[in-house]
């Protein structure tokens, strides 16, 4: 019997389905999913570039800014090659799917995995600015002596054999984290808990700066650094907005939550400088926005907007703590130069995000996220215990740190046995020359023609990213 074709004349014009709108694309969710993959795409290229660019010193300036733009370009490459289908395509493990590429219209026009309403053209770009920040994030902590000859192989090796793997166990619907109920709303564990631990891993094994470099390190333009930063901020928009893969309200309660809890991070960063530095610092308050976006991040739009307060307060605390004071006392941290403090704004403060989701995260709200009808499976802490499901609550926090202790593992083996493979064929830091003169040995170009050495800068209370020595005494000394 032949079946008939639907009426759909009912419908306005620009709504009707035809070949190039198929009836199960929703025009908005796909216009709101490339606008928001866009706007994580500008975090990258030009903010991070930017304020990679600009927060270094002068010498390092056009080196530290073409990581990141080598990076973006090299992971969107490796992405549509292989990743994407081992990060979200057909099961081979419950932590890695099956390699293919992502190339033909056949793949790339059809739904996407999820039955999300807009093609796998449009999923796959959304996914790929994520990875290529992740990778960018990671070279913040090896600005300033990184051969970019390692570099270039670093990115698709941990594209490969670690990103995919977190990306795979934890955000595809196969991934075995998925399936225990982790929540990872839009990137604590995957990017920022990844980033900051393999960035830390990766900064010991390429070495530390020059002994100059690190003690003496002025931003060369504090104004453009801000206007990096501020292209990171606007950017989380689309980068918590966009994971809910529509236009829904859920994507709103997100996006508010993301900005009210890094302006309170930003605030309590920059209270504790006063009170412990006596100076309010433009850069301080910059790690403090950039931990509250962090933080907020894996529980955007599963908790309410008071508990982003509270996280925000919370994150722009306790990463304080472990890079103003812990970081001059725990010898592990002593040893290894983190150059952008990623461990800090990110392992730390991404860690913090994932527990305190397992927390605060609300079961109602956790419903209009996932749509599932087993949406109590995903409980908080403090509800659990306010609902009289302690139990869950405390399953969903076990899960939560279980996943933690999941990214940190396998981004400590993966990224040490990368960087071992790299030296045997290139080395990993530069030479002694390049590391003398900086982009002008490494490139060959310099980012200003003229300009001072920033000299001026050096007696700043904050010409490090840790803060001088003496104000850290001075901070311990308080504390």
């Amino acid at each position: 019997m032949a079946t008939s074709t639907p009426d759909y004349s009912f419908l306005p014009p620009n709504l009707i389905p035809d070949a190039a709108n198929p009836a199960w694309m929703n025009k908005g969710d796909n216009a709101w999913q490339l606008t928001a993959a866009t706007m994580v795409g500008l975090q990258s290229i030009p903010g991070l570039v930017i304020l990679y660019g600009s927060i270094v010193k002068k010498k390092w300036a056009v080196n530290s800014a073409f990581m990141a733009l080598y990076a973006f370009a090299a992971v969107l490459i490796c992405w549509v090659g292989w990743g994407y289908q081992m990060s979200f395509g057909n099961k081979f493990a419950p932590f890695l799917n099956k390699i293919d590429d992502a190339l033909d219209q056949h793949v790339l026009l059809k739904q996407s995995f999820g039955g999300y309403k807009f093609p796998t053209a449009t999923m796959l770009y959304f996914q790929f600015v994520f990875a290529a920040i992740t990778l960018i994030l990671i070279a913040g902590a090896l600005l300033g002596r990184m051969s970019f000859y390692a570099w270039m192989a670093f990115v698709p090796l941990w594209l490969t054999f670690s990103y995919t793997i977190g990306a795979a166990s934890i955000w595809s619907p196969n991934g075995w984290l998925a399936k225990k109920g982790l929540i990872d709303y839009s990137g604590g564990y995957v990017i920022h808990l990844s980033s900051g631990v393999a960035g830390f891993t990766a900064a010991y094994w390429v070495g530390p700066r020059e002994t100059k470099d690190r003690e003496r390190f002025p931003p060369n333009n504090i104004l453009l650094m801000l206007a990096g930063a501020g292209l990171l901020w606007m950017g989380w928009t689309g980068f918590n907005g966009g994971d809910p893969y529509m236009a829904s309200i859920d994507a709103s309660l997100a996006v508010l939550n993301t900005h009210v809890c890094a302006a309170t991070s930003l605030l309590t960063w920059l209270l504790l400088d006063i009170i412990f530095f006596e100076k309010p610092s433009v850069i301080g308050a910059t790690q403090g926005m950039i931990t509250g976006l962090v933080c907020i991040t894996p529980a955007a739009g599963v908790v309410q907007g008071w508990a982003a307060i509270i996280m925000g307060i919370l994150s722009g605390s306790i990463p304080w703590f472990t890079m103003m004071v812990l970081h001059k006392k725990v010898w592990l941290l002593r040893q290894v130069d983190d150059t952008m403090a990623v461990f800090h704004t990110h392992a730390v403060a991404g860690t913090l995000g994932g527990l305190l989701t397992g927390f605060f995260a609300n079961p109602r709200l956790c419903h209009l996220f996932y749509l599932v009808d087993n949406y109590e499976h995903y409980i908080g802490l403090a509800y659990g215990i306010h609902n009289g499901r302690a139990g869950a609550g405390f399953k969903q926090m076990g899960i939560q740190i279980l996943g933690v202790v999941y990214i940190l593992v396998l981004n400590v083996v993966v990224t040490s046995i990368i960087c071992n493979l790299i030296k045997l064929v290139i080395p990993l830091r530069m030479s002694d020359e390049q590391l003398r003169l900086g982009d002008e040995a490494v490139h060959g170009e310099e980012a200003y023609a003229l300009w001072g050495d920033g000299e001026k800068f050096e007696r700043s209370v904050h010409n490090s990213v840790y803060g001088g020595d003496q104000e850290l005494g001075a901070v311990q000394h308080k504390v």
